[in-house]
């Protein structure tokens, strides 16, 4: 899930009067709102491969954006962000430290960038590298660096690792402390966006060969939103190649399976599997088996649909769903989201952090009088997924009501307290 108001773009230079030395490295500058905004331009590349770019609003969100279109001819910086309308228009000044001119998102707003140094920086202080998991498929790893065991931070889905690059740094005194942007979003490898290239064990497979890569022994992993996926996919099939799992609000269905909550997509691609098999299958046992596996789905389905009919008649029409529910993102995400498969059972020491309800100021639109129903709903489904986690024999589970769905964010200082916490249990047991 993205926060970001303002968006970000970037470059893909071209010469002849700016040239790609000129542009790469990093570039700041205040973006004069009525909250003035800090906004970092990141640019690599070169002439021959092509620049990339990403943009972060710092005191929106530390995350980094990729760059749409972009040009540059006669000193003259163009690119524009189409998720946002947003266009910028900027010269380039004779000794390529400043680039002075206006970002246009509705109103024009001066913007002018100033070349950065390590000194100057505003970002966090990292280290990136891409790594190889797959044939042509790489993944940007960041390292906060520190010293003691390591630590591994997983981004919710359309986030890239440097989501946590105010959150992570915390740890760097106790652990080392890693970053790994998925496949499809950022800087990372994007395959085609079918099932085999994006199911979850597939994404928790990556995160394997990075750890593997780097040498890391028994990471302790922490994921946020989509992220729970790949912690259930590795706890779940390796528990011995991690010392434990930290989930913020990212403990629902695609991290943990109850008939309890159900989940509605997983639900509805057993009923499916159970169908196919019924239509295609012979006459006999193959059909008998298949009836009654349809009997058993029906129900459940039945329920999660009735969930999700409550919900969506509390909303206005065409508004999104419930916090920490998919979000209409492109085909890599759509992906993601459609190759999540269950997972029931993790026997790694686990430390599951719930949003519960999550921040009303963030619901989806609806008349005012229904918001209480809607956050009773949201209440309840989220209270019945904290109660799978309490079953499994070695999780805690902490619930903060009224928090974001960025928990790390919303309630910072207390998130860090209980990882902490949870850390240095794992520490004195020998994990």
């Amino acid at each position: 899930m993205l926060r970001f108001k303002l968006a970000l773009p970037l470059l893909l230079l071209s010469p002849p009067a700016v040239r790609a030395q000129d542009i790469v490295g990093q570039w700041q500058g205040t973006l004069h709102t009525p909250a003035p905004l800090r906004i970092v331009l990141k640019v690599t590349g070169d002439d021959a491969a092509g620049l990339r770019a990403s943009l972060v609003s710092l005191d929106q969100d530390p995350d980094h954006l990729p760059v749409t279109s972009i040009s540059a001819a006669d000193g003259i910086l163009r690119f524009s962000v189409g998720m946002l309308q947003g266009t910028y228009q900027g010269k380039v000044n004779a000794d390529g430290t400043r680039i002075d001119g206006t970002w246009n998102q509705g109103m024009a707003l001066h913007l002018e960038f100033q070349r950065a140094t390590e000194q100057t920086s505003w970002l966090a202080k990292s280290t990136t590298q891409s790594v190889t998991v797959a044939p042509d498929v790489s993944l940007e790893v960041i390292d906060w660096g520190g010293s003691g065991p390591p630590m591994v931070f997983l981004a919710g889905l359309g986030n890239t690792a440097h989501i946590f690059d105010t959150f992570a740094p915390k740890f760097t005194a106790t652990h080392h402390v890693y970053g790994i942007t998925r496949r499809g979003f950022g800087a990372s490898s994007s395959p085609p966006p079918n099932g085999s290239n994006y199911s979850a064990d597939q994404l928790g497979d990556d995160v394997l060969k990075v750890i593997d890569a780097l040498g890391l022994k028994r990471p302790v992993l922490v994921g946020h939103s989509i992220a729970g996926e790949e912690l259930s996919s590795i706890g779940s099939r390796y528990p011995d190649k991690i010392a434990g799992l930290i989930y913020l609000d990212a403990g629902y269905g695609y991290a943990l399976y109850s008939p309890d909550p159900g989940d509605t997509r997983l639900d509805a691609q057993e009923l499916q599997r159970a169908l196919s098999t019924f239509l295609s299958g012979a006459v006999g046992t193959d059909q008998k088996n298949a009836i009654e596996q349809l009997l058993a789905a029906l129900p459940q389905l039945r329920r999660d649909l009735e969930a999700d009919q409550r919900e969506i008649n509390l909303m206005s029409p065409h508004s999104p769903r419930r916090p920490g529910s998919e979000p209409p993102f492109d085909a890599a995400a759509k992906a993601i989201i459609t190759g999540e498969q269950k997972y029931t059972n993790i026997e790694v020491p686990i430390l599951a952090i719930f949003a519960s309800p999550h921040d009303p100021a963030h619901l989806p639109p609806m008349p005012a009088g229904k918001k209480s129903e809607f956050i009773a709903l949201d209440q309840a489904k989220t209270a019945a997924q904290a109660r799978a986690f309490g079953k499994l024999k070695s999780a805690r589970v902490v619930i903060h009501p009224n928090a974001d769905h960025y928990v790390f964010f919303s309630n910072e200082q207390e998130v860090e307290k209980e990882m902490t916490d949870f850390l240095g249990t794992l520490k004195a047991e020998g994990n």
